[in-house]
């Protein structure tokens, strides 16, 4: 249950005791650090005896404008030889999947127990706005293919970031219309921009869709840190990015701190104070005693150690 956001619900996932855990991705190359608080998370509840299956979402990919079939299937390749060294998951493959017609009709049936609004209101679960989705309809058929994709593969906890709540959340209710298995739904802390959240022109906005607005993004590479980067690059990132004093909400870099350096790689040494919790760590940045430049340079250094070992 560490470094988790939400569980839906708490009490069915402490009841499972074991079963399938998944999480989907599309298959992008380089990944950024986001990645990893999931990856992470995996292999946690394998280690708790979970059998984790990793869809490798190249289908998902291509309907999101991220590459051809051959490309996505390439990038899944590399990311996949990053997973290797945090855990030892199964993987499956959209294109694969998508050769089965029993999960075309998995994607009918999801269709007709659900409305049209519903499954607009699921799209930012790709990261993108409403009116980029109406300009192409296959991209309404993501929702509704993520969510056959959790019963084809009898998936007992749908794992993602807290970006995913929709999609997972539209599963467990068909799932009871059509009598099949609910999914528990557990939703791991989402990193934000490097950048920050600007005037936070989404504050009116559901707080999944704040964090599909303003996580890490290949798109943006000043946004994110990649596991690619140099180490010089790295501490430039970390050094400019935003991490107002005595603020930890939508702050990327005490989030690095601690979503993943601490319970990953921690403990994190920061101006000459041990943090072994995150807790800890908030407090004290929240107090004043931690400051931004003693935050980030804790944070470069921990950060390059941890990317050297999984390059």
């Amino acid at each position: 249950m560490r470094n988790v956001e939400e569980v839906v619900t708490r009490d069915e996932f402490l009841s499972l005791g074991g079963g399938v855990a998944y999480l989907g991705f599309e298959p992008l190359w380089p990944i950024h650090v986001g990645w990893l608080v999931w990856a992470y998370k995996l292999a946690e509840l394998r280690e708790a005896g979970f059998d984790v299956v990793v869809l490798v979402a190249t289908w998902h990919g291509w309907i999101n404008d991220k590459g051809s079939l051959e490309e996505l299937r390439s990038h899944g390749e590399k990311v996949k030889a990053v997973l290797d060294k945090v855990g030892r998951f199964k993987y499956v493959y959209g294109d694969e999947v998508a050769r089965d017609p029993k999960y075309w009709e998995l994607v009918v049936r999801v269709a007709k127990e659900t409305s049209l609004a519903r499954v607009r209101r699921a799209t930012p679960v790709m990261g993108r706005r409403a009116e980029e989705v109406e300009l192409d309809f296959s991209k309404l058929l993501y929702p509704v293919m993520q969510v056959a994709d959790i019963f084809y593969l009898g998936v007992d906890v749908a794992v993602g970031g807290m970006d995913q709540r929709r999609a997972h959340m539209l599963a467990r209710d068909v799932a009871e219309k059509l009598r099949f298995k609910k999914p528990v739904a557990l939703h791991t802390p989402i990193i934000t921009s490097l950048s920050g959240t600007g005037r936070m022109e989404g504050t009116h906005r559901e707080l999944d869709e704040v964090y599909a607005m303003y996580k890490m993004s290949k798109s943006k590479p000043q946004s994110a840190v990649f596991i690619t980067d140099s180490d010089e690059e790295i501490r430039k990132k970390i050094w400019a990015a935003y991490c107002p004093p005595r603020e930890t909400k939508f702050n990327p870099v005490f989030e690095i701190a601690a979503y993943l350096l601490i319970p990953y790689a921690g403990p994190l040494e920061v101006g000459g104070r041990r943090y072994e919790s995150a807790d800890a760590l908030e407090r004290d940045y929240r107090e004043g005693v931690v400051t931004p430049q003693a935050l980030k340079e804790a944070v470069a250094a921990a950060l390059v150690g941890l990317l050297s070992k999984l390059r």
